[in-house]
């Protein structure tokens, strides 16, 4: 008898709490290897919080998260292997102003990898080709545009050859025209099999790439389903709200 995959990521009654708000309220949550989870909900709902609780940016209060069969707790040692294999995409871009996109990419996998140069440098450059901005590798941060910079943030998550991505709003601070080939990029990625749980008010690419969207608010999952299902007929009153404010 075949023994069932290990998830992704599981989250078993996660709690999060800053002063006597409660961010994540006992959030329960499966995602399976391959799949593409689009997490949304209003302003404050603990949607962003959920997802940098993944990673060990934000430390959870209780429950438990387990990514890859890696039980995240307080040790060190358990925060890097979660890094290891977890990449994370922020709305803010986070690249290094002082580097070129290149070293930007670079110096993770060679510092934590312990890739050569030439290897870290063969290994950007596909990737930022692969997310369409080879040409830009030698300018500096200040010198994209900001979907190119997002973009970059995501080639750079990527030469750490992660097994699940991690997006917090990554289009949120980008003109309309940019958001575009930021989403292209994505998409791109998903169709690959790349495990994705992502943060965002797109509900036009939840449509179109997500396997399931999470719907939260004050902390805690209302509902989820197939984009078809959650877009089309939405189980909760919070949720039609949502909606009927978003989607016009």
């Amino acid at each position: 008898m075949n023994n069932p995959p290990v998830p992704a990521v599981r989250l078993a009654g996660v709690m999060k709490r800053f002063g006597d708000f409660a961010a994540l309220n006992d959030v329960n949550l499966e995602i399976a290897a391959g799949e593409k989870v689009v997490i949304c909900g209003p302003s404050g709902s603990g949607k962003s919080t959920l997802i940098r609780c993944i990673n060990h940016i934000e430390q959870h209060d209780g429950g438990q998260i387990v990514v890859n069969g890696i039980k995240l707790d307080r040790s060190a040692d358990s925060i890097a292997q979660v890094r290891s294999v977890t990449g994370m995409v922020f709305q803010n871009f986070n690249l290094f102003p002082h580097m070129t996109i290149l070293d930007n990419c670079t110096i993770a996998p060679r510092t934590t990898l312990k890739l050569s140069r030439a290897e870290a440098e063969a290994r950007a450059m596909e990737l930022l080709a692969k997310v369409r901005i080879g040409d830009q590798a030698g300018k500096y941060p200040s010198q994209l545009s900001g979907g190119q910079q997002q973009r970059a943030a995501i080639a750079r998550s990527l030469c750490m050859q992660p097994g699940i991505m991690l997006f917090d709003e990554p289009t949120s601070a980008l003109d309309p025209e940019m958001v575009k080939e930021v989403l292209e990029t994505m998409k791109t990625l998903a169709g690959e099999g790349m495990t994705m749980i992502c943060v965002t008010h797109e509900m036009g690419f939840a449509r179109e790439v997500a396997d399931r969207v999470v719907f939260m608010d004050r902390g805690s999952i209302m509902e989820q389903g197939r984009p078809d299902e959650f877009f089309g007929n939405p189980q909760t009153d919070r949720a039609r709200q949502f909606l009927s404010q978003i989607i016009h």
